[in-house]
């Protein structure tokens, strides 16, 4: 069943979904914004995929043995979203009697995009992008490995999505759709702006430039610190026009605490 959604706004979009009688779409906690009184509202800390193999395990009477694996699985899903710093549990929404409406939200100033899995593609996103989704859609960590991670700042855990249906991300500023097959097949971009990709593309992290004059001038002075992400192949990504560390800087140079120093690179402070 396929999840009527809008996403309306222009400087901070939100969500408006439309249920059909029956139909669940989750979301992590923090993003709901209102419902019709027709809906239902449920916290749980498993994922769809851990909440249907617990109904599943009821059916099939796995006695001790099956509330047990049902218990370590909701553990490692929730140690892992706590390793990668995401919400504990997620928000369900159903649909009982008629249709019903529930609307959501991202965290900053900036699009939204509804993204359809066709069970194909997994999708990757940056941490904290995830809004909602249908009950259908898996939603998982993944990690980008250490080296890349410890690289790249941004770039060690990224949200993963599989299954079928929509799922709906956000992001701050506006959104850019790039195939980097369009640009000789690579492209390299701020770590900060990655926003989502299709399975298939192949994320990394590089240095900015050589341990060389011009490198290090493009370290201290660049703004971008000592690494660029690098998104390789052919499929979708999107990217985002504002980071989250510009914008911090940005409202503390507003309030008269200028973190970002004469070098805006390097040496520039990140909001903590």
């Amino acid at each position: 069943m396929t999840l009527q959604q809008e996403i309306v706004g222009n400087a901070m979009q939100m969500a408006v979904v439309n249920l059909q009688p029956g139909q669940t779409v989750y979301c992590e906690a923090g993003k709901f914004l209102f419902k019709t009184t027709n809906v239902t509202m449920e916290t749980r800390l498993s994922g769809p995929s851990n909440s249907g193999g617990q109904q599943q395990g009821g059916a099939g009477g796995g006695g001790m043995g099956g509330l047990l694996r049902q218990a370590m699985g909701t553990a490692m899903q929730v140690g892992q979203r706590v390793l990668a710093g995401e919400s504990l549990a997620f928000q369900y929404f159903t649909s009982q009697g008629g249709q019903g409406t529930v609307g959501f939200a991202g965290v900053l100033p900036g699009e939204m995009r509804a993204l359809e899995l066709d069970g194909t593609r997994a999708w990757f996103a940056e941490k904290d992008a995830f809004v909602a989704a249908e009950s259908t859609v898996d939603f998982g960590i993944a990690f980008a490995g250490g080296r890349t991670g410890m690289s790249g700042g941004e770039g060690f855990v990224l949200e993963k999505f599989t299954g079928y249906g929509t799922v709906i991300i956000a992001g701050a500023g506006n959104f850019i759709d790039l195939n980097p097959a369009d640009f000789g097949g690579r492209i390299e971009v701020d770590t900060g702006c990655v926003v989502a990709f299709e399975e298939g593309i192949q994320y990394g992290v590089q240095r900015v430039g050589g341990l060389n004059r011009q490198g290090i001038m493009n370290a201290v002075f660049g703004g971008e610190g000592l690494s660029l992400a690098t998104l390789e192949g052919n499929g979708r990504v999107i990217l985002q026009s504002l980071t989250i560390e510009s914008l911090a800087n940005a409202l503390k140079k507003a309030q008269g605490g200028d973190k970002q120093g004469p070098t805006g690179g390097l040496f520039s402070t990140h909001a903590g």
